[in-house]
């Protein structure tokens, strides 16, 4: 894919997430993006012939952590798109941005219609006689 479609890309999910696309050198072909507070990283998109993968990192010592579970992805078999890798990143920093991880929220949802029972005092336990 070209560079300038991949930054087009890039521009749509930053629409819908809270980082900013700060940067898009096509000669490195390198795209930065930043969110509050101080969430930075950097991915490397590869040549459209080559069959390299994406590559992603982050300056901040303190975001690098983070990265783990989006270079596990991108290095795991099979071609990745830039939305992908890009979900995959903002899923790794959604406790640094202070928002709930995904599957929290699936949980919390589920468990949202769920009523709790009152145990009953009295029950017999199945084939124990109570004298």
């Amino acid at each position: 894919m070209a560079f300038e479609a991949l930054a087009e890309a890039a521009e749509r999910w930053c629409a819908r997430t809270p980082f900013q696309l700060i940067a898009a050198e096509e000669t490195e072909r390198r795209m930065d993006f930043y969110a509050e507070p101080g969430v930075s990283f950097y991915v490397l998109c590869p040549e459209a012939a080559c069959g390299d993968n994406f590559h992603v990192w982050s300056e901040s010592e303190d975001c690098l952590p983070f990265l783990q579970l989006a270079q596990d992805y991108i290095s795991s078999c099979g071609k990745k798109t830039l939305h992908e890798i890009l979900e995959k990143v903002f899923k790794s920093f959604r406790p640094l941005l202070g928002l709930p991880d995904v599957d929290d929220d699936a949980f919390e949802e589920y468990n949202a219609d769920v009523e709790e029972e009152e145990p009953e005092a009295d029950h017999q336990q199945m084939g124990v006689s109570q004298q």
